[in-house]
């Protein structure tokens, strides 16, 4: 552990206490960077707390005024929805408190877990769940990881059927190299990239969001399942000649649609399999009858 990360980690714990000290909190773990060991000067304490019920605005209030002159910038989201957010700055230190219900949390990962909703941003806590570190309430939270950690059969096949949509950039490379294209085709290389990504999550059974991606080759590393060097290329899209990437991405796609063939032939890739080798072709002025 460096430092950094031990010095956030101890100031989360001072942090924590007024919380722990609220009669309704079951549970408090740290995610992000800290519980991954990973922090620098610029990373922020990510702290999830839950609770039977929900702490007051004023409850909130007096705990901050005990972790000596905390700043609030915000609250994020509706405490009557079950879930809400806090952030402060304390001893310079951005600190993002997520506040749950025990039932609301819950609710959240079985919509995941059992009705497969992909798009849910619940996604990114369900991954931060299973590095997180407890702090309070360790036996709800183990049973909170093993839950997670069986990653459904059904998810993963909604995750590969979901993100099997690639754009055939590469068949019209003639053309964007005679228009002013620029935000669109990075636009279109970040979108292929992610639904690439989400993909091989599916195959992983990897728990994936696009929100805030960070970390793109430790992700990576965890696949056992994956082209190549995907690492590598993918940020290669970005740093060379749009003759080079298309290409490469083409031969990304490529390779993605034959480890789903392999891994999970149940999923139909015809569609995706239809654009690979596609380049549309310009048409000729010619004599018009009249």
């Amino acid at each position: 552990m460096t430092d950094k990360t031990q010095y956030l980690l101890e100031l989360i714990k001072r942090n924590i206490k007024p919380y722990i000290a609220y009669p309704k909190t079951k549970a408090v773990m740290v995610t992000g960077s800290v519980a991954e060991g990973l922090c620098d000067e610029y990373s922020d304490c990510d702290v999830m707390l839950y609770y039977d019920e929900l702490p007051s605005l004023q409850e909130l209030l007096l705990c901050r005024q005990q972790n000596h002159g905390a700043e609030l910038i915000e609250i994020l989201g509706d405490p009557k929805q079950g879930a809400f957010g806090e952030t402060f700055f304390v001893n310079g230190v951005e600190c993002q408190f997520a506040h749950a219900t025990i039932a609301q949390w819950e609710k959240e990962i079985s919509s995941v877990l059992e009705e497969f909703d992909i798009q849910s941003p619940i996604i990114k806590g369900m991954s931060g769940t299973l590095v997180a570190i407890p702090l309070y309430g360790e036996t709800l939270i183990e049973q909170w990881k093993a839950k997670i950690a069986n990653y459904p059969d059904g998810l993963a096949q909604k995750m590969v059927e979901h993100y099997l949509k690639f754009f055939p950039i590469w068949g019209i490379q003639s053309k964007l190299a005679n228009r002013d294209t620029t935000l669109w085709y990075y636009q279109i290389l970040v979108e292929l990239a992610q639904n690439l990504l989400g993909v091989l999550s599916g195959l992983n059974r990897l728990y994936y969001s696009t929100f805030q991606f960070k970390r793109m080759s430790r992700f990576i590393e965890q696949m056992k399942i994956a082209p190549v060097n995907l690492a590598s290329r993918l940020e290669g899209l970005f740093r060379h000649p749009a003759s080079f990437c298309v290409n490469e991405l083409e031969a990304l796609v490529r390779e993605t649609v034959e480890l789903v063939e392999i891994h999970m032939p149940r999923v139909n890739t015809s569609e995706a399999r239809r654009r690979l080798g596609w380049r549309q072709q310009p048409w000729k002025l010619e004599q018009l009858d009249q």
